[in-house]
């Protein structure tokens, strides 16, 4: 073979592997990826079916039930406009309270409970993720598909 045919058949499987393992980067990472939705967005059937996410809104006042086995915990998931059951097993965080923000990870059940496998607590009671924000105000206009300005003020200048 010419070195010239040897360098091509070199090029030619360096490419090919570098294809290989873009593939391979991209399909974990696509297995991996999990969008956030709310109740509404749940309700609306815009989660995926049979695939994991996350839910997130405020817990309910009165809506927690914790099992005899002390380690199942019911809650439900709102965003004031749309309500969804979650079931968790497992410890819960210690910011976990009624009324208050979390989002949980997991599946949506055929019987429409959300199946968690994570549950996280909102640590601070003044900060809401952008798009959580935007979800609740989606929900309050009553508009969950239409599209809503978030204005956010500009920072101070210690100008004169």
């Amino acid at each position: 073979m010419k070195p010239r045919h040897k360098r091509f058949v070199m090029v030619a499987a360096g490419i090919a592997a570098l294809g290989i393992a873009a593939a391979l980067v991209l399909s974990a990472f696509e297995k991996n990826l999990v969008f956030f939705y709310t109740p509404s967005q749940v309700v609306a059937n815009e989660a995926p079916q049979g695939r994991s996410f996350r839910i997130g809104g405020l817990v309910a006042p009165g809506s927690v039930q914790r099992q005899a086995d002390g380690i199942t915990v019911r809650f439900v998931v709102t965003d004031t406009a749309q309500s969804m059951p979650v079931a968790y097993r497992g410890p819960l965080p210690d910011l976990f309270r009624e009324g208050k923000g979390v989002v949980a990870q997991g599946k949506l059940g055929a019987d429409g409970v959300f199946s968690a496998s994570e549950v996280l607590a909102k640590h601070d009671e003044n900060y809401m993720p952008p798009e959580a924000a935007e979800a609740v105000a989606k929900a309050h206009s009553g508009n969950p598909t239409g599209s809503t300005t978030v204005v956010v003020p500009a920072p101070a200048t210690g100008g004169r």
